[in-house]
């Protein structure tokens, strides 16, 4: 973490360029300018010396996780980009799994299931990490990340460590308390309490078979979009190919036409091109049916 540090004080005293580390490099849809200053932290001490740093410099800061659910713009950002790269998985008790903020959620998915765990098949599917699917619980194929939650540790923005229990919290619909704390600078780890289960491979194996057939997995895109709207008959999805949108293009965004809720860069997109073809979507939506889309995805100001 010293070596990561001194890179952000070099910066500020002008022996390392700045906006040198494009964010299209850490962002799934491949789109974003440069930042300012770039840090990556491994644990949540490197964490806190981080965010302290920022703090004294009174520097803007964004922790970010894979990039999987974020639109930067082609600016960049004026501030600093602190990267969770904390990974680690423990077993703790025999249903009791930690895993750090930065852990691949597919992998754990992935792990856990075939160790025979049910309550994470869903997430073998979804390209963020722990971090990020508790922020927004996550969810797919009927699960969500809440019902399998034990207890998640934070960073405030004053660094301090806090351990929440599950009853401490909560979840809804792609929605959890975490979006309304002021104080939470980022997530560092979430330990999950799951159910032995014969049939979690099986389930698991199915929910991916289907997935592959229904979503462009192999394009640069942020996942779903939009959420679903709730109380609605339809999903995001569907209220936009009924709009006609498949294969609309703005630029270099393009609306899959395997999957109407996924929007990808197909050829170079611009933030510019992203955010007018999810105005597009929006407006066709709410002139067609009435109902506005919410987005998932979180664009990032410069």
């Amino acid at each position: 973490m010293l070596s990561a540090l001194l890179n952000i004080d070099c910066s500020l005293n002008g022996s390392r360029a700045q906006g040198e580390k494009l964010l299209s490099d850490l962002s799934t849809w491949r789109i974003g300018g440069p930042c300012k200053f770039f840090v990556q932290v491994s644990d949540h001490h490197q964490l806190a010396s981080s965010l302290r740093h920022c703090n004294e410099q009174s520097m803007r800061y964004i922790v970010i996780g894979k990039g999987s659910n974020c639109l930067f713009d082609d600016l960049g950002f004026d501030g600093c980009v602190i990267r969770n790269s904390i990974v680690f998985l423990e077993r703790n008790e025999p249903c009791l799994f930690r895993a750090g903020s930065g852990y691949p959620f597919n992998r754990l998915g992935l792990q856990t299931a075939n160790e025979g765990f049910s309550g994470l098949e869903f997430a073998a599917g979804i390209p963020g990490t722990v971090g990020g699917a508790a922020y927004m619980n996550a969810g797919a194929n009927g699960q969500e990340t809440a019902d399998a939650v034990e207890s998640v540790e934070i960073m405030t923005r004053e660094g301090e460590y806090v351990i929440l229990n599950r009853s401490e919290l909560g979840f809804g619909y792609r929605w959890s308390s975490f979006r309304d704390m002021k104080e939470l600078a980022a997530i560092t780890a979430v330990t999950f309490k799951l159910k032995v289960s014969k049939t979690a491979k099986k389930n698991q194996q199915e929910y991916m078979e289907r997935r592959r057939r229904s979503q462009p997995l192999e394009e640069a895109s942020a996942g779903s979009v939009f959420r679903n709207p709730e109380g609605a008959d339809l999903s995001a999805a569907q209220l936009i190919e009924r709009a006609g949108l498949k294969g609309c293009r703005v630029g270099g965004a393009v609306i899959s036409e395997k999957h109407a809720n996924f929007f990808i860069n197909r050829s170079g997109a611009t933030s510019g091109d992203m955010l007018r073809l999810i105005d597009l979507a929006k407006e066709a939506v709410w002139r067609q049916f009435g109902i506005e889309l919410q987005q998932e995805v979180l664009y990032i100001p410069p």
